[in-house]
């Protein structure tokens, strides 16, 4: 090692040597890394890895979330109900609004983030390719939606058990209910994801998602109820098809005994709903894929 003390003639230069070392380790391919990035993508949805403000909001709306699940339990053990105030389908549709705000507010985390501070260029580095990235921040995205639908599923579920209901009459009604929650993931997520996407900015991603899931689905059931009123099912029939909200209230209403509004009253709507339901889901991962090809080729 050259002594940094020991001048050397003037124009010529020394290399000192720091001690560094080059990674010897094994080079792992995209599958490691993106499996890394899914699982880092989800502890940040609900601001694990962050500042301890970034846990707030989520896991608030969490609890909020879980709260009338909890207090369902307390109720029956109390009074002892012989079933469940709410059924396991209909809770979702109960909280959408608790549940609209999170996927609003934490699809920014995973993709408006890296858009503003320019850090996506890193990721996008070989060898994780553009679709890769996406899909990696896709399904930590639908991950944390998942959790925060099933978890109140899953406390009324062992409530219903404590209570000594009974076990295939609940479970059968738990795994519709899974299966409604997990469609209507899929396309929060999409919808969200795509959103935040095309933004630099959280606020507007925010509001952008949160106006097309909320307010959308407050116009489509204005006009069933409406529809309804009127004597005109069919209209309300048509308009519960452009809102994830209202697929999941149609086909829940269908495949359980929980009445809503204007619901598909023939096997091929209640067919269309679930078609369009998946190709909503389809079409915004689609769209997600394309975005960042565009932003690895810009």
């Amino acid at each position: 090692m050259a002594d940094p003390s020991v001048a050397t003639p003037e124009g010529r230069s020394v290399i000192h040597d720091l001690g560094y070392r080059p990674y010897t380790g094994p080079r792992l391919g995209s599958g490691p890394i993106a499996r890394a990035l899914v699982g880092t993508g989800f502890r940040n949805t609900f601001g694990l890895g962050r500042s301890g403000r970034s846990k707030v909001l989520p896991f608030l709306l969490l609890g909020l979330n879980l709260l009338p699940a909890f207090i369902v339990g307390g109720v029956m053990v109390l009074v002892g109900l012989d079933e469940l105030p709410i059924a396991f389908a209909e809770y979702a549709s109960t909280t959408q609004v608790l549940l609209g705000i999170f996927v609003a507010s934490q699809a920014p985390v995973l993709f408006s983030r890296d858009l503003r501070h320019g850090t996506i260029s890193l990721y996008l580095a070989r060898p994780l390719r553009s679709d890769t990235y996406a899909l990696a921040r896709w399904s930590s995205l639908l991950g944390a939606t998942l959790l925060f639908l099933v978890l109140p599923v899953l406390v009324l579920y062992t409530v219903a058990l404590l209570g000594e209901m009974d076990v295939s009459d609940q479970t059968a009604d738990a795994a519709v209910a899974i299966g409604l929650a997990a469609l209507l993931a899929l396309s929060l997520t999409g919808v969200a994801g795509l959103i935040a996407s095309w933004s630099t900015r959280r606020g507007f991603a925010v509001a952008a998602t949160i106006a097309l899931l909320l307010i959308g689905n407050g116009i489509v059931t204005a006009i069933q109820e409406i529809a309804r009123e009127e004597g005109q099912p069919q209209v309300g029939e048509v308009a519960g098809l452009f809102s994830p909200y209202s697929l999941y209230r149609g086909l829940m209403a269908s495949w359980t005994d929980v009445e809503t509004a204007t619901p598909p009253t023939s096997t091929a709507m209640e067919v269309t709903y679930l078609v369009v339901f998946l190709a909503l889901s389809a079409a915004c991962l689609g769209g997600l894929v394309w975005r960042y090809r565009r932003v690895a080729t810009a």
